[in-house]
């Protein structure tokens, strides 16, 4: 079942490109967390998504949000990946993909893991879900202007 908007966020641990551990829950009470899951590391369109986070990544910050991106590449993937492009955000290796199915992110074609972006407020709850898989830029456009609509309230 897809988590959407107002529903509580599922808790994670997942190992970082950096070899730490990352949960959901140790952002609570402190922050937003824009996650991102995508299908792999160093494909155009992952890329392409990637370095629009990366170019944004400080508008993220100021607005009181942590980008964390999900796939289901290995820890050394995910370093080759950040340190090619200068990704300043942490990657998270989701082996066997249970984590992106315990969000319900879509499939394309039945087969290629999908594009989705959550906007999870700092008290874990959805606030925006994005779901496209060609609409690469638009993942950061939209979830900057709801960050940016939730900063406003």
């Amino acid at each position: 079942m897809a988590i959407k908007v107002g529903d509580t966020a599922p808790d994670f641990n997942l190992p970082a490109q950096n070899g730490s551990q990352v949960s959901l829950r140790d952002f609570r009470g402190k922050q937003a967390v824009v996650l991102y899951f995508y299908p792999k590391d160093d494909t155009p369109g992952c890329t392409m998504e990637s370095c629009a986070f990366r170019d944004q990544y400080e508008v993220f910050k100021a607005a009181g949000a942590e980008v964390i991106g999900v796939s289901g590449d290995s820890q050394e993937s995910h370093q080759q990946f950040a340190a090619k492009h200068n990704l300043p955000f942490t990657l998270l290796s989701d082996k066997g993909d249970q984590v992106r199915k315990q969000y319900g992110a879509t499939t394309a074609f039945g087969f290629i893991p999908g594009r989705v972006t959550y906007v999870i407020d700092q008290n874990g709850i959805v606030q925006y879900v994005f779901d496209s898989m060609l609409n690469f830029k638009g993942h950061v456009e939209e979830t900057l202007k709801t960050l940016q609509q939730l900063a406003a309230k």
